[in-house]
This record gives structure tokens, sequence and C-alpha cells, in this order.
């Protein structure tokens, strides 16, 4: 993690910044950390349109459960949209969508109002109302924001379900949220295939009685089986609907939505963000961190399903007013340089992508970026892991031609929005480092009693005390809430991430310290992958891992022990990274499996899955073993078989 280089922002960049200079910065951070709550009043009344001001900024009386601008009402869908329409935005792009066969639409903030309004009316028609929830399960196509923004327009709690995810995977979010509708489509497109999502749905829905309602779009045309009085063509019930539907006025803590994500069980957690201070940090680092000018065409290329989306493709970009890309399908489809096809194309000047697709773009090739103009750049990001250095100088000089800064994320499902990164105009920037916490998040590194670790000391990465787009609690299980985040430190949110801060005071994120890995981006417990294995009809039982991968961050790892009668085979192996991938997604495949007679485990029956990543990345263990019960067992671990 050595710092080589410096790159300190240009004074042309610098010159036109919204936040310029570190003093800048620096000026910011300390308002922010002497008066929180002054500051965020004032970012909440340049940032956001409210029916009704709040009473208090900050309620702390019910610690953890924090409170953010008590007693306000406001709403998401008014803030994105009917804010904007009112002015001369109102033809301006909101989002510029480009499906994968090449088809495109071009949504003004005007048309998005007018297709949000009326969707949300066949909302009202059907029922539903502010209070109730909603699953949507869509493709990335416009009417998955629309559909998003619908929901936040009349309160009704919305939780959208990544597309890769499989049947058993929708059951299990649909019955933890209790959802009375499924909004979602016949299909999708992914690398030239469809992807058939009602058929996910239908086979989901057989053990989900609280729906009674599912919306399907038709996007790929492919026949799908509909259910009479359950099963609603969405084309059939906009025809005439009216395009005026009123924004409630919502409480400042009502549930915007929830995003289920891997934890350290087998069940994912339901990560609960509200509206108001949600809204009120995301739209100030949309400003901060990317430095948006009215003229700019943005793309963040993640998918919506994530909170990636959530935040930086659907609701950060349109309270900000900006123009948003937003592509349905792979990032190497027809080929390598589909995404810089669209950079060219549409003259994005601020790209947010993945160290994964990065990574991938380097195995692709110079060539690829090298065929499109992307001189229209003027700014680059990173987002969903820690960004190796090597990737970062590529990044940096091919596609960047080394005039573009870099801002390398680091942020959370749980936090709502970035929470540590350069402000190009400001921070001088290191290879591989997320720099500086964002002004009024006070992120530290520490030590287990909480004590800040010197310069160039590595520890655990916290932060100390609330921020507004926290989330709220966990769905159902406030406890959990409590144990899991707010446990370890008093005051302090244990973000589950090692990190080291070096000589200048930068933060680098070195990755998750439980058993939760990330692969692609995606967040995964050994707990879920694990439990997905040992469901299938030949394992006895199975310990997950993740290991260093050079494309995806992480690979999956399975150690295997099957029952006495399945024999280890290159075909059953094979079968089990399928069966995962029908499971949970065809992103959690395991990359190896590895059969053995028996796990590693401590007198009281606990997996080491230390030991398991010492033999996988190692090749031999060199930790302690002193608690291990059958030191055999090290011995007998079988090597790869069937690997992907």
């Amino acid at each position: 993690m050595a710092a080589d280089k410096i790159y300190p922002p240009s004074p042309e960049f610098v010159a036109q910044a919204h936040v310029s200079g570190m003093d800048a910065y620096q000026e910011l951070f300390e308002e922010a950390k002497a008066d929180p709550e002054a500051f965020w009043g004032r970012m909440a009344q340049e940032r956001i349109d409210w029916f009704k001001p709040w009473d208090k900024v900050l309620d702390a009386s019910n610690a953890p459960f924090y409170k953010w601008f008590t007693g306000a009402k406001t709403n998401m869908a008014y803030n994105c949209i009917d804010r904007h329409v009112k002015t001369w935005r109102k033809n301006k792009a909101a989002i510029i969508w480009e499906g994968e066969p090449g088809d495109q639409q071009i949504l003004t903030y005007q048309e998005l109002s007018r297709r949000v309004q009326r969707f949300a009316n066949i909302l009202l028609k059907l029922g539903y109302k502010t209070g109730d929830r909603a699953i949507i399960y869509m493709p990335m196509v416009p009417e998955l924001p629309i559909a998003m923004l619908a929901c936040a327009r009349l309160g009704i709690t919305h939780s959208v379900v990544f597309g890769g995810f499989s049947s058993e995977a929708l059951k299990m979010r649909i019955q933890d949220l209790e959802a009375g509708i499924v909004i979602t489509a016949d299909g999708g497109y992914r690398r030239g295939r469809t992807v058939r999502l009602k058929d996910a749905v239908d086979e989901a829905l057989v053990d989900c009685p609280s729906v009674t309602n599912v919306i399907v779009y038709r996007r790929t045309g492919e026949k799908v089986e509909m259910q009479a009085g359950r099963d609603h063509d969405w084309e059939d019930l906009i025809t005439d609907m009216p395009e005026t539907c009123p924004a409630v006025e919502l409480d400042a803590e009502h549930p915007l939505y929830v995003l289920y994500t891997s934890g350290t069980t087998g069940k994912p957690k339901g990560i609960v963000h509200t509206t108001g201070g949600y809204q009120v940090q995301l739209a100030s680092s949309m400003k901060w961190v990317f430095d948006l000018k009215d003229e700019d065409t943005y793309w963040c290329a993640a998918d919506v399903g994530w909170v990636t989306g959530h935040s930086y493709i659907v609701y950060g970009p349109l309270l900000a007013g900006t123009t948003s890309v937003m592509y349905e399908g792979a990032p190497d489809y027809p080929e390598p340089d589909r995404f810089w096809r669209i950079c060219a194309k549409y003259s994005v000047n601020v790209f947010y992508t993945s160290p994964t697709a990065i990574r991938a773009f380097i195995k692709f090739g110079e060539h690829f970026p090298n065929r499109h103009d992307l001189s229209s750049l003027r700014l680059l990001g990173s987002v969903g892991e820690p960004i190796n250095p090597a990737a970062w100088e590529w990044y940096h000089k091919v596609i960047g031609h080394e005039r573009c800064p870099i801002v390398d994320t680091w942020w959370q499902t749980e936090t709502g929005s970035i929470m540590i990164s350069a402000l190009p105009g400001a921070t001088p920037l290191k290879p591989g480092s997320a720099t500086f916490p964002l002004p009024g998040v006070l992120a530290d590194v520490v030590d287990m009693d909480g004590n800040s670790v010197p310069k160039g000391s590595e520890g655990y990465l916290i932060v100390r005390g609330p921020w507004p787009s926290m989330f709220r609690t966990l769905q159902g299980d406030p406890d959990r809430f409590v144990k899991t985040y707010w446990s370890q430190l008093d005051g302090c949110y244990f973000v589950g991430d090692a990190a080291r801060r070096d000589e200048d005071g930068y933060i680098w994120v070195l990755g998750r310290v439980d058993d939760v890995m990330n692969v692609s981006g995606h967040r995964m417990s050994t707990a879920e992958l694990e439990s997905s294995l040992v469901r299938h009809e030949s394992v006895a039982e199975a310990a997950v891992i993740g290991a260093p991968d050079e494309l995806t961050g992480q690979a999956v790892i399975a150690f295997v022990t099957l029952k006495s009668t399945y024999e280890p085979s290159d075909e059953l192996a094979a079968t089990l990274r399928d069966w995962v991938g029908h499971e949970i997604g065809k992103f959690a495949r395991p990359k190896q499996i590895r059969f053995s007679e028996g796990l590693p485990k401590t007198r009281s029956g606990k997996i080491m899955r230390r030991l398991l990543r010492e033999i996988v990345t190692q090749d031999k263990v060199t930790g302690d073993v002193t608690t291990l019960e059958d030191l055999s067992v090290l011995n007998r671990l079988s090597t790869t078989s069937g690997e992907d």
C-alpha cells in the first residue's frame, strides 16, 4: 500500500470545483465536527424541499435508534422530480437509457414525472397506500426507477430485489418484508440471452400468501403465465390512467426502502432506510464527491438492485437534477468495449464503476477503450470494494488519459451514502486509498478498546456517532441491529472492515473482518452460501471462504463433506456450483469445490475458516491450531475438484 505517487488535483479542476482545495474541505469538515446539527440543518435547507420544517435536527434520546429531522414532512419523489419540473430542468434529460440490444429512451424530467404519477395511480387503484410494502424485481429498464419513485410518492416502502437472485432468494425477501405486491417483468436481457423473471416470481409466490397482486412489464415479449385475478399487464393497467397524483407529505422518518444484504448468519438482513436524512446526505455527497455541473452527463454503471444503484443511479442523481445514464446489459456484450461505446455515444462526463469491472477491462486490453473518443470524461469513480493501486493507475491512464481525478469511494448498504472519499477539487490522490471522511462523517481507525491507532497502523474502521443517511434498524430484528453494529464500542458504529491509517492520515480500507465476502461487489455471507450447499441432497457439511481473485476481488471456495452414499467427482462439483447458482444467483457460484472427509473445528464445534483460508492462500497452515479438535483433519483436506 505504499504510495509511491501522489496526484494533486489540477489547477484547472480546482478552479471550477464546488470544494476548491484542502483548506475548503477542512473548513467544511471542521464546521460539521464543531456543531453537527447546525451543519446538517444548513445542508437540509440548501439541498431539499420540505412541506413542513423539522422540530429537531437530531433526536438521540433512544440511541442507537437515532432520528433525523423529526417533525418534518417531505417526499423523495417530490424532491427528485416535482421541484425540477417547476424550473428550466423540466425539459432536461433525467434518464438516458440504453438496452442491451441497442434500443434507447431519453426521459426528460417532465416525461419522468408523467410516467411516475401514472404508475402511482395504478398502485392507488389496486388499493395500496402509505405504509404498505412492495417488492420490485425487474431488469435495468426505466420502469424500475419509475416503480421506485411511484412507491416513494405514495409512501409505499419498497424493496428492490436484484434480478440475478433466484426464486428462493426472492421468496425469502418477500416473506420477511410481508409484501403485498410484486412489480416485475417477463424478463430482461443479459449477454444476448433473456433472463426470465416472471417464472421466478411464480415459483416464489407458491409460499408467499401476503402477495395479492403482481404487475408484469413486458420487456422481452416472451410468453409467461398470468394468473387470473392476481397478475396484471403493466400496459393494460396504465392505459387511460390519469397523469396527476399528488406526492404524499411523509414524515422525515418514514421508511423509504428495505434492502436486503448478507450478514454473518444464513438469513439476509433487511436494511431499513428512511426518507429525510437519507435525502440530505445523499444530495450533499452528489455535489461534493462528483462535483456535478448542470451540463454534466453522469453514469453510475451499477445495478439498481444494489445500494449503489438506489443511491447513485436513481435517487442521488435525480435529487441533484442531473442527467443520469442507465444501461441494461453486460459490460462486455456484444464486445468488451460496450461501456466505452456508451461513454462516447452520450458524451459522459462523470463515470462511476467497480474495481471488478476495471480489472475485467484490463484483462480485455487497452485497444477496446482506445477505439472510442473518451475526451468528454472529466471525473472517474470507483465503488464496491477497495481498488488495488495497479488497477487505479490503469483507470487513470487508459480511461482518464491522466487528466481525470479518481474518487475512490467507501460506503455500505448500511450507511446509505458515501462516507469516505476524495473530493476531486481538493484531495491529493493516493492510488488505492479512500483518503479522508466526508464532512459530517467522523470515521476513525481504532484498536479493540476503541482508541485511535497511531499513523502507520492498522485497526478497525468505525464511525463515531450518527449521520443522516444511516439505516435506522434491521427489518423485524432491532436486537440484531444493536448487537451487530452498536455493541462493540460505546456510541460507535462498528463497520466490520479492517483499515490502515498511513503516515499522512489517509485511510486505506483492507476488507472484511467478519464472515462476509465481497465477490464482484456483491456482499455474501459464508453462512448463506453454506446453507445453500447443505440443502443439496449429497452434502453433509460445508464451509466457505473467500480467496483473493484477480478479477472478482474475492472468489468463493467451498470445502464440502459428502454423505456416505456419494463419491467426490468433477461432475458432482459442477452440480454443486450450479446448485448454488440456482439457490442464490449465478454470481454466487463457487470458483472451487474442495471435497473433504472432515472440516477443521474447535472443540466447541466451530469451523475454523481461518485455517481453510491459510490452506487456500498459502497451501499450508501457519496459525495457531491449539483449539483444533482433530489435527488429522488438516492432512486429509483434498485438492481442488472441478474448478470453475
